[in-house]
């Protein structure tokens, strides 16, 4: 699976820019995806739909389980697909058939 490659790689750029990660991108995430006005697991559906938008596969794969985790169903992660395919089009809906529903099949999200 990607997440392995990625959670690596993530570690490695951790280490060779702590500074910018650490003191930037992880307080900016953290922040970003608290509950707040907009609940985490809102905020994790948006995350999985932008994946879709922006074609970032890592994305997808590593923000689907976090909003599962967060409450999510498979329902409200396919109306966010939809949502991010009527954003961006056909390059989106590939995205959905071949990332999205293999990965919720995957993780077994009803």
């Amino acid at each position: 699976m990607a997440n392995v490659d990625l959670k690596r790689q993530m570690g490695k750029l951790h280490k060779e820019m702590p500074d910018v990660m650490r003191k930037g991108f992880d307080p900016l995430s953290e922040q970003a995806l608290r509950d707040g006005a907009l609940s985490k697991k809102t905020k994790e559906l948006m995350t999985v739909a932008l994946g879709i938008a922006a074609l970032c596969e890592h994305c997808i794969k590593l923000h689907t389980p976090l909003a599962v985790n967060a409450g999510a169903s498979r329902a409200e992660l396919l109306e966010a697909a939809a949502v991010a395919m009527m954003m961006k089009g056909g390059p989106a809906v590939t995205y959905v058939a071949t990332e999205l529903l293999p990965l919720l099949d995957e993780l077994g999200v009803e």
